[in-house]
């Protein structure tokens, strides 16, 4: 299944306790990597949230912001944690000797991580409502990686179906091409008799010749070859699964046969045929850097 890593999504939920509100932003990236941003009292559904994404998306660096907003009511029950004060205490005595003149400012003191807490806060009830939302979050932003992969392989499909244009093309022509060659090859040899000195030109010389030369600019294994890069693209794009590393592989496979396609072309049409290979293979291959 082709999925774009581009993507974003969002989710909010009005909870007893306050607001939930997701946002998932998603860019390419060789692997998986993932930035959750989560307020202190939701920090303990880390491990969780990692896993469901995981579950989820194999490729892409994830952004996951997590915010909580605590209703007007619960706010009102806030309480200072003295266990924590207490330990901040004891850290900030230990540094009299270094820092003498040190003060504590009392704002800074209460944003604290852990310093406020709210009493009456079902932490179980909150963080299960929490994961729930991220569910949701995800599936939006599968939906929308799965609606910009649509997008994406009809673009890819349209320069496979053009690939495959070319190498029907450049096949029909290689008859004309070899024919050429060999009236080419059989002027030449003419017109080496008079200044050789020679009265007949030796048995097979124009075979010798005709067969050396046709093995230099022979690209029936080429063309083969994208023919079968072509139906195995087109059967990777249909699969069910995470298919972008895969055809990252195939864009360079296409472009090392198209370099040999020019490097051994003797007639105009083959080199021009290898040069618009190579664009329609470079715009697949930045499109395919977009999928997971």
């Amino acid at each position: 299944m082709i999925r774009s890593m581009t993507a974003f999504a969002s989710a909010e939920i009005e909870t007893s306790w306050g607001a939930l509100a997701f946002e998932l932003r998603s860019v390419n990236h060789r692997y998986l990597e993932l930035n959750p941003r989560l307020p202190e009292e939701l920090r303990a559904i880390e491990p969780a949230l990692r896993e469901r994404v995981a579950a989820k998306l194999t490729r892409g660096k994830v952004d996951v912001t997590l915010r909580f907003r605590p209703n007007d009511a619960d706010a009102a029950k806030l309480r200072v944690n003295d266990a924590m004060i207490e330990r901040l205490a004891h850290l900030a005595k230990s540094f009299d000797a270094h820092f003498p003149d040190l003060e504590t400012d009392f704002t800074g003191l209460l944003q604290w991580p852990g310093v406020l807490v709210q009493n009456d806060i079902d932490q179980e009830g909150l963080r299960n409502a929490a994961l729930t939302l991220l569910d949701q979050a995800l599936a939006d932003m599968l939906a929308t990686r799965g609606r910009e992969g649509e997008r994406l392989g009809v673009f890819l499909r349209e320069r496979l179906d053009g690939t495959a244009k070319i190498v029907a093309d450049v096949r029909g022509w290689l008859p004309q091409i070899r024919e050429a060659l060999r009236a080419k090859l059989q002027s030449r040899l003419t017109e080496l008799k008079p200044a050789a000195g020679l009265a007949q030109l030796e048995p097979g010389r124009i075979e010798q010749e005709l067969v050396l030369q046709l093995s230099r600019i022979d690209v029936d294994e080429e063309l083969d070859r994208l023919s079968a890069h072509i139906a195995e693209a087109r059967r990777v794009l249909a699969l069910p699964d995470a298919v972008g590393r895969r055809m990252d592989f195939l864009m360079q496979e296409f472009n090392r046969e198209a370099n040999t396609l020019g490097s051994k072309s003797v007639d105009q049409r083959t080199t021009l045929a290898s040069v618009e290979l190579k664009v329609l293979i470079e715009q697949m291959r930045e499109q395919v850097q977009n999928i997971e």
